[in-house]
This record gives C-alpha cells, sequence and structure tokens, in this order.
C-alpha cells in the first residue's frame, strides 16, 4: 500500500502503553491511555490491549477499520500499523473460518511500523507474525529467519532481548526435526528457563523441555516434572492470555499419563480443557485433544469413541487449511521481497542522482570555496595591516597617557609638597607672632627689671629684694609661657601619650578660657598609631579648631575620633555662624585648602556642611593602610 502521510517517530506515552502491554500489565497500560488525547489513537491502542488480554478465549468485537486518508496528525503512521494489526489478530483470534489473508495483515502493519522508525511497535507486529509461524505453519518451514533479522534490529531493552531470544530458540526447536540440532538448542532452552520472563513464554518453554524428555530422552518423571512446573504457573485462569498456555500445558501432561497407561485419568483431563473453554484457538487445540482422546479410547478398548474423536480430529485439521495459509505466506512473502528489491532499486536511483547533484554542487562549491578563500586572504591581509597600525596607534595612546599621569602625578606630589610647607611657614608664622606678641614684651619688662636692678645696686633707690622678686616673677611667667607654646605647638604629649590624649589635653585648655566648649567624643581607638600619622591627625584637628575659635563665633565644638577597622574618620562640628564652603578662597584665610591637601595627600575624602547660621560639619575619611 502506497501511503500519503509524512514518517513522523512516535514518542511519549504511545511507547509506554505498548510497553505495558508487553509486559501483560494491562491496567497500568489502561492509565497510560488516559493521558493520550488522540481518539483514534486511543481506541486503537485500547483495542490492542484487549485482544492480547483476551486471545480469543473471551468475546470481542470487531476493530474498526479507519478511514486512512482522515490521518494527518504527526502519529498517523503509528495508528495505520496498530489498526492493520488488530484487524490481523482478530481475524487470528476470533474468526471461524480462518482466512488466508491474516498474514496479509501483518505485513501491512510490519511496512508501517518500519516507517515509524518506533522500535517498540516494530517488535510487537514481528511478535504477532512469528506467533502466527508457530501456531499455524508446519515443521520444517523457516522462513521466519527474516523476521526475527528485523526484530534483531529493533530490540530496545533488556526484556525485549530476553523475549527476541526466546523466539529465536523457541522456534527452531519446535519446527527442527533434526535430533542433533535440537541437542545443540537445548544449553539455550534450560538457560531461557531460568530467565525471568512473562508467565506465558515461561510456560512454554517448559512444555517443550518436558517434550524433549518424553520423546527425547524418555524420562518420563523429568517430563512430568516440567509439565506440572508449567501447570503451576496457570491456576485456575479466566484470562485468555493465561488460558491459551494452559491449555498447552495440561493437554501435553494428559498426552504423558497416556504413556503411563493412566487412560481413564487422561480423558478426564481433556474433557475438562474440551468443556470449560471456548474459541478459535482451542478448536485449534481441539485438533489434538481429540486426537489424544481417540489413542486413550483405543487402548480403553472402546473403538466406537476412538473412532468419533479421530474423525473430529481430522476434520479440524482439515478447517485449518494449512496448505492454504503456506501458499499465502509464501506469496505475500514474494511480494514482500520483490517490493523491497523494487525499492532498494528506486534508492539507489535516487542515491546515484543525488551523487551526481552533490558532485556537481561540490564542484561549484569548490570553485566558490576558492573565490572566497582568495577574498579571504585580501581581507584578512588588511585586517592585519591596518590592526598594526591600530595597535601602533594604540601604543603611542597609551604612552601619552601614561606620560600625563606621570605629570599628574608629580603636580598632585608638588601640590601636596607646597600644601605641607604652607602649613609648616604658617605654624611658623604662629609661633613668631606668639614669641613676639607673649615673649617678647615679657622680655622686654624683664629687661627693664635687670636695668634696674643694675641702677639701683649703686643707687640704691629701691627695696633690692623686691626688684629680684618681680624679675624672678618675670622669668617664671616667660617659663611658663613658653612652655604653653611648646605644648601647643610641638608633638611632645602625642608622641607619649598619643593622639587621643592630645587632642583631649588641647579640648581642656581651650575650654578652661569659658568661650567655648570643646567635647572629644572617640570610638574604637583601643590601639595607638603610626607616630607621624598621630602628628598629622593632631595638625588638621587643632588647625579646624583654631578655626572654630577665630572664625565660627561658636559656643560648642563636637569632635568626633572613630576607627573602623582599616578608616579613620573624624567629625568637627560646631554651632557657629557658618559660610557658604564654594566662595572661600582655598589659598587665603582659615587654612582649609592647606588641610584638604594634606588629607588628599594621605589618600583620604574631606567633606564640608556648613549652614549660615546653623553650623558646620568637616568630615575626614581616609584609610590607615594608605599613610
Amino acid at each position: 500500500m502506497t501511503l500519503l502521510f509524512p514518517v513522523e517517530s512516535l514518542f511519549g506515552q504511545n511507547k509506554k502503553v505498548l510497553k505495558k502491554i508487553r509486559n501483560f500489565n494491562f491496567s497500568k497500560a489502561r492509565n497510560e491511555l488516559r493521558e493520550i488525547d488522540d481518539l483514534n489513537l486511543k481506541e486503537q491502542l485500547d483495542y490492542y490491549l484487549n485482544i492480547n488480554k483476551l486471545r480469543g478465549y473471551n468475546p470481542i468485537s470487531p476493530p474498526k477499520t479507519l478511514n486512512f486518508k482522515t490521518l494527518t496528525n504527526k502519529d498517523s503512521l503509528f495508528v495505520i500499523s496498530i489498526n492493520y494489526l488488530n484487524i490481523g489478530l482478530y481475524n487470528f483470534y476470533y474468526e471461524q473460518n480462518a482466512k488466508q489473508d491474516i498474514f496479509n495483515f501483518y505485513n501491512s502493519a510490519l511496512q508501517n511500523a518500519l516507517l515509524t522508525k518506533n522500535k517498540p511497535l516494530i517488535c510487537e507486529v514481528v511478535k504477532a507474525i512469528l506467533n502466527y509461524y508457530a501456531t499455524i505453519i508446519s515443521i520444517e518451514d523457516f522462513s521466519y529467519q527474516k523476521y526475527l533479522d528485523i526484530y534483531e534490529s529493533n530490540i530496545y531493552d533488556s526484556l525485549e532481548s530476553k523475549i527476541f531470544t526466546f523466539f529465536k530458540y523457541i522456534l527452531d526447536f519446535e519446527k527442527s526435526n533434526d535430533t542433533e540440532y535440537i541437542e545443540k538448542l537445548l544449553p539455550n532452552i534450560f538457560k531461557l528457563s531460568k530467565e525471568t520472563l512473562p508467565k506465558p513464554y515461561k510456560g512454554r518453554i517448559l512444555v517443550r523441555l518436558g517434550n524433549y524428555h518424553q520423546f527425547g530422552t524418555k524420562d518420563k518423571d523429568s517430563a512430568s516434572y516440567y509439565y506440572k512446573k508449567s501447570i503451576s504457573l496457570f491456576s485456575n485462569p479466566s484470562i485468555g492470555y493465561l488460558i491459551e498456555q494452559y491449555i498447552k500445558s495440561k493437554s501435553n501432561y494428559a498426552r504423558l499419563l497416556t504413556s503411563f497407561n493412566r487412560y481413564r485419568y487422561s480423558n478426564k483431563i481433556l474433557d475438562s480443557l474440551d468443556i470449560n473453554y471456548r474459541g478459535k484457538l482451542h478448536e485449534w487445540n481441539k485438533v489434538y485433544i481429540n486426537y489424544y482422546k481417540a489413542v486413550n479410547y483405543k487402548h480403553l478398548k472402546q473403538f466406537d469413541s476412538a473412532y468419533i474423536y479421530l474423525d473430529k480430529s481430522r476434520l479440524g485439521e482439515y478447517s485449518l487449511n494449512q496448505k492454504n495459509h503456506l501458499q499465502v505466506i509464501k506469496d505475500i512473502n514474494t511480494k514482500f521481497l520483490t517490493e523491497r528489491k523494487e525499492k532498494e532499486n528506486l534508492q539507489l536511483k535516487q542515491k546515484n542522482l543525488i551523487n551526481q547533484q552533490k558532485l556537481k554542487q561540490n564542484r561549484n562549491l569548490l570553485f566558490g570555496s576558492m573565490i572566497l578563500i582568495f577574498f579571504v586572504i585580501t581581507i584578512g591581509f588588511l585586517s592585519i595591516k591596518n590592526s598594526r597600525r591600530k595597535r601602533l596607534l594604540a601604543e603611542q595612546e597609551k604612552n601619552l597617557e601614561q606620560q600625563k599621569n606621570l605629570t599628574l602625578l608629580k603636580e598632585q606630589e608638588i601640590t601636596a609638597i607646597n600644601a605641607m610647607i604652607d602649613g609648616q611657614e604658617k605654624e611658623r608664622i604662629r609661633i613668631a607672632e606668639d614669641l613676639h606678641d607673649n615673649i617678647g614684651s615679657v622680655l622686654a619688662t624683664l629687661k627693664l627689671h635687670f636695668e634696674n636692678l643694675q641702677l639701683n645696686r649703686n643707687k640704691k633707690q629701691f627695696d633690692q629684694n623686691i626688684l629680684f622678686q618681680k624679675t624672678e616673677t618675670l622669668i617664671d611667667e616667660a617659663y611658663l609661657k613658653i612652655r604653653s607654646i611648646a605644648h601647643a605647638k610641638n608633638s611632645g604629649v602625642i608622641a607619649n601619650q598619643g593622639l587621643l590624649v592630645a587632642v583631649k589635653l588641647m579640648a581642656e585648655k581651650i575650654s578652661s578660657a569659658n568661650k567655648v566648649q570643646i567635647n572629644v567624643i572617640d570610638f574604637g581607638l583601643n590601639n595607638r598609631l603610626e607616630n607621624s600619622l598621630e602628628i598629622t591627625l593632631f595638625r588638621i584637628i587643632q588647625e579646624l579648631a583654631t578655626n572654630v575659635i577665630k572664625h565660627a563665633h561658636a559656643t560648642e565644638v563636637n569632635i568626633n575620633i572613630s576607627q573602623f577597622n582599616d578608616h579613620i574618620n573624624i567629625i568637627v562640628e560646631d554651632n557657629g555662624i557658618g559660610f557658604i564652603y564654594n566662595t572661600i578662597e582655598r589659598s587665603q584665610g582659615m587654612g582649609l585648602g592647606s588641610i584638604e591637601k594634606r588629607v588628599e595627600y594621605l589618600a583620604g575624602t574631606f567633606e564640608v556642611d556648613s549652614t549660615i547660621n546653623k553650623g558646620t560639619s568637616i568630615i575626614i575619611d581616609f584609610p590607615i593602610n594608605n599613610t
């Protein structure tokens, strides 16, 4: 049949359903069916499930023949294959006149299954064909080998591999009359009997082992063991797939009883099989059942009954019409092989045509590739040349940038040095002013006292002791002022007791004048800092405090000094008159520019937050490890 549908692979639930049916797990297969949306596919799989379960021993309606032209979805080939398979199985299990087109339906199912490339589906179709050979076809017919080849190439899991091995050896065992060949097969049959297989396969293997011992080795006890073991797998079966093998196991055991001269017991078993079961396959089994009953009645000297059952057996054998089956199979196989050959020839011609087209395409591709390679090489050469030029320009730009950075670094360094020099110069000027304003006047007065002492030594106009006391007082005053200047301007206290103590002493002295109250708040300063850093910080805080005293007209100043891991944070807040920071000239007055440059030199940040009549906050933050 020529199909008009695209070849599509089946995925998902379809494969799961087939595997559950293969395992004779029909309840789980029905659960999987509920997940399938396509109605045609669902209906065909459900029918396949039921017919595999019933096997001709329980009634079932004929399958619906689909109108294939209406199938357009991706699973069309799968549905067609299953439909052909269902029709073939129905004819095989239920049609009493045993139509010879069963094999034709199976063959159509296989052709469509092969197009789907769906391995579970292909295996199911091939197993139906092999069962047909086992049931219908006579001994010494080995034309099923080509189907075994198809089966082997589509095995998809370990259980399917075991079932393939079962068919491979059991069919050869059943069909061969060659005693030596059967002996060679026996180790494989024994090995199969130990494998984990579904009951119908297991029971069939055990029956064949019983046959071997009954007719081959003449070991009737061993034969009885295997027959009984096979029967024990099927306890009071009520479903077709179990009944099928149960009847074969029981009938073979009854035949063994005949050899033990237990003719009545044998007939009792055969009568129970004849009475309790119906169906087409059972009619085929009755050919052998009636024959065995005829043999039993002959031994019992009941010749009338023996003749009746022998005649029934012959009529049943005639109804099988095996010769017609064999001819149909031969014709179909010939047609199958012819079509395959024609397809192979057509594929070969198409392949040659495709090869010629590919050769022409390859030749054109070669010319095109050569031209493309030429352009690529040219473009590559120009790109490399351009890349070199760009690289040289980039290197030049990089050198210029480095020079700019070096120049900028030098300028920043010079600026920082100038800031330090400016700070030192201002510090010298302040020291000079303090010496001039404070110490200078004291020393001038002290000089006058010394002159008076010299004059009074000769003239004795004043009390000499009083002059000495006044002179001593002036000397003490000069000493105290010099000491005060030293404490205010050098780092003696810092070097001995640290930054925090020095800042607190400074705050205490300024606050003692009762004009400005300075509060010092610290956090995290548990360890001393490097000495030069402490001196720099003290000078910055001292400069900021001086600016507040001179310019802010503040009554309260808060100095916060905090250390967080590797950072120092200084906040100086006052409640003074404030100012607009951006309007202040950094180079003149207040010293903020000098402080900002010192902080920048220490890789820190300097922020000023000031509001007119609301005070000023100066925040300084810099890392310790960079100092």
